[in-house]
């Protein structure tokens, strides 16, 4: 076992508090001299009776405006389908590259090359999916 092998030890030894003037952490323990915060327990957050300023924060109302967004295909992960199939939703959920209760869409991007004609059924694509997906002979139909 060499030296550069040997596992980094960082973990740090608990502060020993009020232990006496020579640990430098004697008599008032680092909380300084009087006061509620010297003496007893103090919830985190409190502030002396000042409204906290985890409380003076604007409201969010959830987290719903970020909603959620269609699963992402490229033209490029339809290179495996047969020449002339036809690509819906349906034949993705059977093929499980979509979860069967999924509500939030599918869109096709362009990215990578295509080598199969493909129909595209009733999915939405991108520019760049469309100029590719023609290129190789298939074509979009929607709905």
């Amino acid at each position: 076992m060499s030296l550069h092998k040997l596992p980094k030890i960082t973990t740090k030894q608990k502060r020993r508090i009020g232990r006496g003037y020579g640990s430098g952490r004697g008599k008032t323990s680092g909380r300084g001299t009087k006061g509620q915060k010297a003496r007893g327990k103090v919830k985190l957050g409190f502030e002396g009776g000042q409204l906290p300023f985890i409380r003076r924060l604007p409201y969010k109302k959830g987290f719903k405006h970020l909603g959620k967004k269609p699963l992402i295909f490229n033209v490029a992960h339809f290179n495996f389908m047969a020449d002339g199939q036809e690509i819906t939703l349906e034949n993705l959920v059977s093929l499980g590259l979509v979860p069967e209760n999924w509500k939030h869409g599918v869109k096709i991007l362009g990215d990578g090359q295509l080598t199969k004609k493909i129909i595209i059924k009733g999915i939405p694509c991108s520019k760049g999916a469309n100029i590719k997906i023609k290129a190789a002979g298939g074509e979009i139909k929607t709905a």
